[in-house]
């Protein structure tokens, strides 16, 4: 759950967008903008966004592997070693 400090009205954000904006890349923590009482949006740095995004991408990965891996799809570690012998000059 986020602390009090880092929960905005949406007319606070309309304000002081900059100084959210600053307080944002100084803490890295994201601010929850609120619009009449309600959590309405979350802004947070491009940095989190980003890394966020690839850990999804990795999750993702690891789902269809997972996946693969139930239906028998896939290789055997040895047959895996196998492979990346042949393919090592």
């Amino acid at each position: 759950m986020q602390s009090r400090e880092h929960i905005r009205s949406i007319s606070h954000l309309k304000s002081h967008a900059a100084q959210i904006s600053e307080e944002v890349a100084a803490t890295g923590a994201p601010v929850i903008i609120t619009q009449n009482g309600e959590a309405a949006m979350v802004i947070e740095g491009v940095q989190q966004y980003q890394e966020k995004q690839e850990l999804i991408a990795l999750l993702k990965l690891l789902a269809l592997g997972e996946k693969d891996r139930q239906a028998g799809l896939g290789l055997s570690v040895e047959a895996s070693r196998a492979q990346l012998a042949q393919a090592m000059p």
